[in-house]
């Protein structure tokens, strides 16, 4: 039997040689990053992600520019799936509807202080006086906080729903500091930004919810152990830095400041890929010690005290899957890890 030129040319010399395959960013962090917390989501997802676009719409807030967007790329009820894969309907519900929030809170405050620094305070200060003073809202933002206010303070304890509203407000606060680094004319130094960014990330008003969502309330000499302080430290860190190694492609092309992986990339002026191998580096330090000390008090708590972890846990492990996965920061898979 003949062959033909293609098959004669195979048999003298072989198939031809395999390009190797570019190494992306998202690979890039899926190959070094240490992520021990294997992978769940909430059996109420689904419901949750109804209930989301319902609570936005009759909040008003789906009208409002680059919202309707905005849940597309960014899935605010998965997120809540994947970080609460224990919690029940209704605590979910809040959760999903707190991310949602806080992504349009977010992306208006960041395109207000950008635009129109003087319009920003008011905003922000709006939000402190519903939190801290109870005030009402006067705005559509603020009216679907207070409403957000509302449905924690119906499912949490006095003293639960009063962590909530701190640590939203130090939320708050961050966004003031994130304004101002913005608009500033040198760049923030690693540490500088770092403080910030745990600020913004806004994940640890999310932490009485796991409180609420225990069959009893965890003991205060638990919640307040020096560990249990570290631990949640840790995770709030570990699981936004994860989330700026992936956005970081977004973010330097919008020329934003708030990023670990561009904090890196300044201090040490390096490439993008170089800089969030070293991002890599801390994240996974965070979470070996995460893991270490939990080891260590864990014989010590109570099963309320075993579950609050458990939502510190969801967070790390939820926002690298929501990360690597979402539209909103698709660019990260799509760009060459090169030098």
């Amino acid at each position: 039997m003949s062959m033909t030129h293609e098959e004669s040319t195979l048999a003298a010399h072989g198939p031809p040689p395999v390009t190797p395959h570019a190494m992306t960013l998202k690979e890039l962090v899926d190959a070094h990053l240490s992520m021990p917390f294997v992978f769940r989501r909430n059996r109420h997802e689904a419901a949750a992600v109804a209930g989301v676009e319902e609570w936005l719409r009759a909040r008003g807030l789906t009208g409002e520019p680059g919202v309707t967007a905005m849940l597309s790329s960014t899935r605010p009820a998965v997120l809540a799936s994947y970080t609460s894969p224990d919690v029940d309907a209704d605590i979910l519900r809040i959760v999903a509807n707190q991310i949602a929030y806080q992504f349009v809170f977010d992306d208006r405050a960041e395109e207000v202080g950008r635009r129109w620094p003087d319009r920003l305070l008011p905003m922000l200060c709006e939000s402190v006086a519903i939190l801290r003073d109870g005030r009402p809202p006067t705005t559509v933002l603020g009216a679907a906080l207070a409403d957000l206010y509302r449905q924690v303070q119906e499912r949490c304890t006095p003293a639960q729903a009063a962590r909530w509203a701190w640590a939203a407000r130090e939320y708050v606060h961050g966004l003031l500091y994130e304004s101002v680094a913005q608009n500033g004319p040198l760049p923030l130094r690693t540490g500088l930004c770092t403080a910030v960014r745990s600020l913004t990330a806004g994940v640890e008003p999310f932490y009485p919810l796991y409180e609420a969502a225990q069959p009893v309330e965890p003991a205060p000499e638990e919640l307040h152990h020096p560990v249990m302080r570290r631990l949640n430290r840790l995770s709030v860190d570990a699981a936004v830095w994860t989330a700026d190694l992936f956005s970081a492609v977004k973010e330097q092309r919008a020329g934003d400041m708030i990023n670990l992986a561009l904090a890196h990339q300044r201090a040490h002026r390096c490439s993008l890929p170089a800089a969030v191998t070293l991002a890599v580096q801390q994240i996974n330090d965070a979470i070996s010690e995460f893991e270490s000390l939990y080891a260590e008090i864990e014989p010590t708590l109570s099963p309320a005290g075993l579950g609050y972890v458990d939502g510190m846990i969801g967070w790390i492990r939820g926002c690298y899957h929501w990360s690597r996965t979402v539209p909103r920061y698709a660019d990260t898979a799509s760009t060459p890890a090169l030098p």
